[in-house]
């Protein structure tokens, strides 16, 4: 199970936070240099340095695969938008990726992104925009079939004005579902990040309907003063219910 990294260390005089402090540099806005200084003082951030993985944002895949275990071993597994890499690093150790463990199924990990990632043993990464509609028959020609898993950390560019990120995010997400009715296998999960806000009704819906079970979740490794969260949709039903 991924537990809370501690926040504290030992002082002479007991224990003590210890905070790194960033100063405002000439140039540098305010609200960056808050942001600096939240990263430089983040635990999950610091985790993630000390253990090797690309971001928070892995932990957060493993909070949710801790309590679904929807990444098994000799899965095959779809992260879009996967940059910079976290998830794909933690699918790749659970789906057995690599082979390590010898009497276990060796899973696949394929990663999609706009841009360039820097590759990730155990993990087929590609340059595609999951959105043009040659998307969904290369993955499955990568993979050599269709998907166990689709997940999505994916975020649309923050405009500034939270109503309108809400609503970009969730269209995201919607065109995501879509990609995942196209490339799952019966029985696949679907994964992704969404923004609390009011406007998830259908998006619910529609997984609902082509999901047995639809958990929303916010795992302990999200900012508390974010508002993000996370759809686990399991049990596909299959094509024909999407279409229905």
């Amino acid at each position: 199970m991924t537990k809370p990294p501690a926040e504290k260390a030992t002082s002479g005089r007991g224990q003590r936070e210890l905070r790194v402090r960033v100063k405002t540099a000439k140039g540098r806005k305010l609200s960056s240099t808050l942001w600096l200084e939240r990263q430089l003082n983040d635990p999950y951030v610091i985790r993630a340095k000390k253990e090797g993985y690309r971001g928070r944002a892995a932990y957060k895949i493993s909070e949710l695969d801790d309590k679904y275990g929807f990444l098994k071993p000799g899965a095959r597994v779809v992260d879009l938008g996967c940059a910079p890499g976290g998830w794909c690093q933690i699918a790749v150790t659970r789906v057995n990726a690599l082979g390590e463990s010898a009497k276990k199924p060796v899973g696949r990990v394929l990663g999609v992104d706009l841009q360039q990632v820097e590759p990730i043993a155990g993990a087929e990464i590609h340059v595609l925009d999951f959105l043009s509609d040659e998307a969904d028959g290369l993955v499955k020609g990568w993979l050599g079939g269709n998907a166990d898993v689709v997940m999505s950390d994916m975020a649309a560019a923050a405009s500034g004005h939270k109503g309108t990120d809400h609503l970009r995010i969730i269209a995201l997400c919607e065109a995501a579902a879509y990609f995942a009715f196209d490339v799952l296998e019966e029985g696949g999960t679907f994964v992704a990040k969404v923004l609390a806000g009011g406007a998830e009704n259908e998006l619910q819906t529609l997984l609902k309907r082509n999901f047995r079970k639809v958990a929303n979740v916010k795992p302990g490794a999200s900012r508390a003063d974010s508002s993000e969260k996370f759809v686990v949709a399991m049990g596909y039903k299959g094509r024909a219910v999407t279409e229905a």
